[in-house]
C-alpha cells in the first residue's frame, strides 16, 4: 500500500525567458522581487545532454519561487500558436484591492500596459507582460469563505457537466450576478 503524497507547495514554478539579465532587471524593478540565485551549466543535471543554460531563481514572497531558464544555444523561444495569449499565465498575490490598485499605476509608471483590474467575483486582478511575453497576473481576494464553500461544494458537479457538454454549467452562476451587480 503507498502512502499518500503530502505536498508542502512549490519549491519554484520555471519558465523560459530570452535574456536573464533583462529578466532580473524585470521582476526586481516592476515587481520588486529579490533575485535569490543563478545557476549555471553546460549540462542538463538530469540527463547529462549538453544544453548550456543559466537558470535565475526570483523571491514571489512567502516561499514561492519564479525561475526562468535562458537557452542561448536553442531557437528562439515562442509560444503555443494554438493557445490564445491570456490562457498561460503567472498570476501572484496581493493582499488588498487598494494594494492592486497602487501596484497597476506603479507599473504603468514603467510604461507597460496594464489591462484591468477585472472583477472576477471572488478576487480583482491585473494583467500584463514581462519582456519575455509571459502574461503576468496580479489578484486580490475578495471573497467570503461561504462562496468559496459553495463554488468548492459545486466544483465536481460542474466539472462532469463540462466534461459531458463542453458547454459553461450554471451551477455558479451567482457569481455572474454578483459580478454584474458589484459593477
Amino acid at each position: 500500500m503507498s502512502h499518500p503524497i503530502q505536498l508542502k507547495g512549490f519549491h519554484h514554478v520555471a519558465y523560459r525567458c530570452k535574456d536573464a539579465k533583462e529578466t532580473v532587471e524585470f521582476y526586481q524593478q516592476v515587481l520588486g522581487m529579490d533575485f535569490q540565485l543563478a545557476i549555471a551549466e553546460d549540462h542538463v543535471p538530469s540527463t547529462g545532454a549538453y544544453d548550456p543554460y543559466m537558470h535565475i531563481f526570483m523571491d514571489a514572497g512567502n516561499g514561492n519561487v519564479l525561475a526562468f531558464f535562458e537557452l542561448p544555444e536553442q531557437a528562439e523561444m515562442g509560444r503555443d500558436p494554438n493557445t490564445p495569449a491570456w490562457v498561460q499565465h503567472i498570476a501572484m498575490k496581493l493582499d488588498s484591492v487598494d494594494e492592486l490598485l497602487a501596484a497597476k499605476k506603479s507599473i504603468e509608471g514603467h510604461g507597460i500596459e496594464v489591462i484591468g483590474p477585472t472583477n472576477h467575483g471572488i478576487f480583482k486582478s491585473i494583467y500584463f507582460f514581462d519582456p519575455n511575453g509571459h502574461r503576468l497576473e496580479l489578484a486580490a481576494n475578495t471573497q467570503t469563505s461561504e462562496q468559496m464553500a459553495q463554488l468548492h461544494s459545486v466544483a465536481p458537479a460542474m466539472l462532469e457537466e463540462w466534461s459531458k457538454t463542453k458547454k459553461a454549467p450554471r451551477h455558479a452562476a451567482w457569481l455572474h450576478e454578483k459580478i454584474a451587480n458589484d459593477e
